[in-house]
């Protein structure tokens, strides 16, 4: 399927591993132009250098915090006109309720909430303008069923969501779309690091705890980066102006739901 948007230009931000380069291998796949946004800058270079050799697309790569005022202004700097944006951020640690303190829940609200409103308030009115824009804000399928452990996120990500609800139907007029990915388990760094938790806490091994994870999975697998990029390439293309404000889930199936 041709997504219709060969020569546009997106952001990407914590672009250089796992889901984020999932998602900007699909989008280079598509023929868009990328500034792709992590921290680390070797690992950076690398996946901005396979891109540019893998699909012949202009990557800029912007080593930044983009939880950071000075990390966005960077980034937006080098793409003041984007047309897509793909907003990313690592989650905050696992714990108790009693865990946290108020610090906590301000680094995981500016990590996982402000910092992508702060990027939208940025880009929206420019797609406005132009009349046409794409906004995927990766968060988590706790937003749809809250993981105890993870209540930082929970957090912050519900707080995203409740933004992009109302935003995203004030802008569609204009012809930007604004939707949430939503990922179950990934066979990711994230997902190594969690199940090492429960490794180290339970006394097994990794891949003891890798095993039980995808046994709660109907698909009895972990979802891949390649088909989580396809997917919000998708949601970026010319095909999903009719998709507006939506949560869409990427799990496996791991949430058990009628509707």
């Amino acid at each position: 399927m041709d997504l219709g948007i060969r020569g546009r230009s997106a952001i990407v931000c914590a672009g250089s591993r796992g889901l984020g380069r999932g998602c900007a291998e699909a989008l280079a796949e598509a023929g868009v132009d990328l500034v792709l946004n992590a921290r680390n800058a070797d690992v950076l270079e690398q996946t901005a250098g396979d891109l540019r050799d893998g699909y012949g697309v202009n990557v800029t790569a912007v080593a930044a915090d983009i939880t950071t005022p000075d990390g966005r202004e960077r980034v937006l700097a080098a793409a003041p006109d984007a047309d897509i944006l793909v907003n990313n951020a690592g989650g905050p640690p696992p714990g108790m309720w009693n865990d946290w303190s108020r610090d906590d829940f301000v680094a995981a609200l500016d990590a996982n909430m402000l910092a992508p409103i702060a990027m939208m308030q940025a880009l929206l009115p420019g797609m406005c303008e132009r009349g046409w824009g794409r906004v995927v804000n990766i968060t988590s399928a706790s937003v749809k069923s809250p993981i105890g452990v993870l209540g930082l996120s929970n957090s912050a990500r519900a707080g995203l969501t409740g933004f992009v609800a109302g935003t995203s139907r004030q802008v569609a007029p204009k012809g930007v779309v604004i939707n949430n990915l939503l990922p179950g388990i990934h066979a990711t760094d994230r997902a190594d690091s969690l199940d090492g938790g429960v490794a180290k806490s339970e006394g097994i091994t990794i891949e003891e705890a890798r095993k039980r994870r995808e046994q709660g999975i109907p698909a009895r697998r972990y979802g891949s980066a390649k088909e989580f990029g396809a997917t919000c390439a998708f949601m970026c293309s010319q095909h999903a102006g009719f998709m507006i404000g939506q949560n869409i889930l990427l799990d496996g199936g791991a949430f058990n739901s009628t509707i």
